[in-house]
């Protein structure tokens, strides 16, 4: 029944010191710098000694059904499996679609969506997809976050790209009044995730957008903003302004800048980090020589920038978990039950080795999927 995690360094994600954490029922119910278990019957001990004790990563950003298809059927991408979530310290993630919504739909997204769940990581989705007017389940944006559990806004829709519908103005007000309206009425986010390409007016077409109507800033989401320098320039404008800023997990320096490049850039440059997130783009098509060998984006890259953010550039831990954590978690109103080690909040725990930052355990729910370094759950259709 409980699990007791001893002597761990945690970060909520801030740096709360040495704690012990008890879990029971899936839930952190006591938290405190020494918990003796000598009361408690059926419990399990994790000494974490010389460990980082942090939420699960929360990635708003995962192909679930896979991307790619661009060069037609061959380059489809297959669906995602557990261990590439969990390996990735992923507790919660949500679901996009991208721009195949032809052989790919949203009760596709969310039927995976919910086979994730049924193995053990929370899931969300976004309804939507690059084109306006957008894929949904039930033909309208709006009633689809109001009725349906796991959708919390609209995503991956497309401005500078030469793959979106190019959007102007009174269609993305139409989109956002949408998602506004069925976030109210379905008391979810109502987020309005957007995919920013290598068009050449970036983030122009929001920006003009917000400026010409009163939806709060908070409610909009624009990822891979690191892609490229003159992008990033915006980003760090739109930060100042209020404005939520995504960063892609993998990008090269090329022709943008790394995360652990651009998150240090940010933080000198005196940008609000509360604004700033992270995501991987997990399983979706990825230009040569990122992603693996075969071009697929891995969610393993972002814990493994967050790792060189932390140990190579010696940023501070608590300013970059809460990209990944508490940050995401506020954004879709998954707070404080997501994205934050506290009394009351779901035993989703990331727990790191201190020196090298490499994954040693993770609890869903306050069950263990890895177990020092090894993968001891596996979903259903894995070897």
């Amino acid at each position: 029944m409980f699990k007791l995690l001893k002597n761990g360094h945690c970060f909520t994600p801030g740096d709360a010191g040495k704690k012990d954490i008890l879990v029971a029922y899936g839930t952190i119910c006591r938290m405190e710098d020494w918990i003796g278990e000598d009361n408690l019957w059926d419990v399990e001990v994790f000494d974490c000694s010389g460990k980082i004790v942090c939420p699960g990563l929360i990635d708003q950003h995962v192909h679930i059904v896979g991307g790619g298809g661009e060069e037609g059927p061959v380059s489809r991408i297959p669906e995602i499996m557990l261990g590439d979530i969990i390996s990735a310290g992923v507790t919660t993630l949500v679901g996009v679609l991208g721009v195949d919504d032809i052989t790919r739909n949203i009760a596709g997204l969310l039927a995976k969506a919910r086979a994730i769940e049924a193995e053990g990581p929370s899931t969300y989705i976004y309804t939507g997809s690059y084109g306006i007017p957008t894929a949904t389940l039930t033909g309208k944006v709006i009633s689809d976050i109001t009725l349906i559990d796991k959708i919390i806004g609209v995503g991956e829709v497309a401005i500078s790209d030469y793959r979106s519908s190019h959007p102007d103005m009174q269609m993305l007000k139409s989109l956002a009044y949408e998602a506004r309206v069925g976030g109210l009425l379905g008391a979810k986010a109502g987020v309005v995730h957007i995919h920013v390409g290598d068009g050449f007016k970036g983030l122009t077409p929001l920006t003009d957008m917000l400026e010409d109507s009163d939806f709060p800033m908070e409610m909009f989401v624009p990822t891979h903003l690191n892609r490229s320098k003159k992008l990033f320039e915006q980003a760090v404008e739109y930060a100042a302004k209020g404005g939520n800023i995504d960063l892609t997990a993998g990008e090269s320096s090329e022709k943008g800048y790394s995360i652990p490049d651009a998150m240090e850039m940010l933080i000198g440059r005196g940008v609000d980090m509360q604004k700033v997130t992270l995501s991987s783009d997990g399983n979706g098509s990825m230009p040569s020589g990122q992603g693996d060998s075969t071009g697929v984006g891995k969610m393993v890259q972002l814990l493994n920038d967050v790792r060189a953010c932390i140990v190579e550039k010696k940023l501070d831990v608590g300013t970059v978990l809460q990209t990944v954590t508490s940050n995401v978690a506020r954004i879709l109103k998954l707070y404080p039950k997501k994205g934050i080690l506290s009394v009351g909040s779901d035993a989703d725990i990331l727990v790191l080795d201190e020196k090298d930052l490499s994954l040693d355990t993770l609890f869903i729910k306050g069950s263990p999927f890895i177990k020092q370094g090894n993968i001891i759950k596996k979903g259903r259709y894995e070897g």
